[in-house]
């Protein structure tokens, strides 16, 4: 994982070890989530659904994530990459580093995040343009 992000985690790992700063079920995974949600609005990726082109950063986080918020969007926002391709594995490579730390209970987010950014890069594989949302489940095709 690349040092600016990890320096990101740590800043707000240590933020939010002090319980009085934690919102209602709040995961240590949301930390990872919620830093995933600001590299992928930075990346701003071409494919990426038109109803989904920024992913919904929760208000929950938002409002208790303290004056170090500022900070950490500006270390991503320097994060600089050549191209899309490079974006999204840097992003794919982050989820999948961050999944490590957790166990399936506190993986939801993440996982949600990695559905949606796996379904990112087959547009990129594909070359394809995505023009709608299917709502089916995946799981019943």
């Amino acid at each position: 994982m690349q040092t600016k992000i990890e320096k990101v985690l740590e800043i707000w790992h240590e933020y939010f070890a002090d319980e009085e700063r934690q919102y209602s079920e709040f995961e240590s995974s949301d930390i990872e989530y919620f830093v995933g949600c600001m590299l992928y609005n930075h990346f701003a990726f071409s494919k990426a659904l038109e109803n989904l082109k920024t992913m919904d950063l929760s208000y929950d986080f938002l409002s208790v994530c303290g004056s170090e918020y500022d900070e950490i969007k500006a270390t991503i926002e320097s994060l600089e990459f050549e191209d899309e391709k490079a974006k999204l594995a840097f992003l794919q490579n982050f989820i999948a580093e961050s999944k490590l730390k957790y166990k399936a209970p506190e993986l939801y987010l993440l996982n949600r995040m990695e559905y949606h950014v796996d379904s990112l890069a087959q547009r990129y594989e594909n070359g394809a343009d995505t023009q709608r949302v299917d709502f089916q489940n995946p799981l019943y095709r």
